[in-house]
């Protein structure tokens, strides 16, 4: 995986686009046509698509958290900034709600909201946006996505799109606006690190341990979980606490001897802040054992080199 340059594949199935799946499915039933008979077999393709897109959905939505994770620990100067005296406290968001299953996805929600003409319109309007997205041309998908967001705020797909593009442009402090109304209208965790990581860039360090802690207690999936711990370290090692940072990045690791990814991630932090620490034989060994399992891992086989 180069630095920087996470893999987009993914985001083609985000939310905006699934309306190509299913569009004049749901135009027809905001029109209150009942179904047809021959059109049963291509409702029940429909479903099942979207069953098999929410069973991917969730490891998809990580690659934005990966960008997270590379922003904190790949080849960057570290800005050390002490916590200051009276910093500001977290803020006071309200728990999430218990997830409950959506009746509708983000298309047959802007049938409802704004009647066939006008949504297949603003459905175009995310398409765009999230193919912009995939291709990194953010401004052009921030301009396609801030009049969608103003009509339709209560559409959750929307306004995570619309803040991972914000993060993407570095506009961490309307990037955290969206992905807070995404974590309550979606009742979900997932973009917790990239919201975590907006806090970190801004210095907000109780609304960094805040969202950490909020992903420990859900406990959502160990790769979700991981790139939270990678961004709290990284906050950790930003206020110039590299001991405490090294301490939460090793507690509870082990070398698996079948890696996944976010194994591999959370190896790579630990190596940077041994590296940063002065612990270099830990660093050297933690490096080499990335670089053995996966060869060509983000540029651990550079740093090992640099280390020899």
């Amino acid at each position: 995986m180069v630095p920087g340059k996470p893999e987009w594949g993914g985001l083609a199935r985000k939310g905006a686009l699934r309306a190509t799946h299913d569009e004049r499915r749901a135009r027809e039933d905001a029109a209150g046509r009942p179904p047809r008979h021959e059109d049963l077999d291509g409702e029940e393709a429909a479903r099942e698509a979207r069953r098999a897109q929410r069973v991917k959905r969730a490891e998809e939505l990580r690659d934005e958290a990966r960008v997270a994770v590379e922003r904190a620990n790949t080849g960057r100067a570290r800005t050390v900034r002490p916590p200051r005296a009276g910093a500001r406290a977290p803020l006071d968001r309200p728990p999430i709600p218990p997830r409950r299953a959506r009746q509708e996805d983000e298309t047959q929600a802007l049938h409802r909201l704004f009647g066939p003409t006008d949504a297949r319109k603003h459905l175009r309007e995310l398409r765009a946006a999230a193919g912009a997205f995939e291709a990194e041309r953010h401004g052009e998908a921030a301009k396609l996505l801030r009049p969608v967001v103003e009509l339709a705020p209560e559409v959750p797909e929307v306004r995570e799109l619309y803040g991972l593009v914000l993060y993407r442009l570095g506009r961490y402090r309307e990037a955290a606006k969206q992905l807070e109304e995404f974590r309550v209208l979606a009742a979900s965790t997932d973009q917790n690190p990239v919201l975590a990581d907006c806090y970190r860039a801004l210095g907000r360090w109780a609304d960094v341990e805040a969202l950490w802690q909020e992903l420990t207690e859900v406990s959502p999936g160990p790769d979700l979980v991981t790139e939270g711990r990678i961004v709290m370290a990284g906050a950790l090692a930003d206020q110039g606490d590299l001991r405490g940072a090294v301490r939460l990045l090793e507690k509870g690791w082990k070398r698996p001897p079948r890696p996944r990814d976010h194994h591999l991630r959370r190896a790579y932090a630990l190596a940077d802040l041994y590296e940063q620490s002065g612990d270099v034989p830990r660093a050297r060994a933690l490096f080499g054992w990335i670089v053995t399992k996966e060869p060509g891992f983000v540029d651990a086989d550079r740093r090992l080199a640099n280390l020899r």
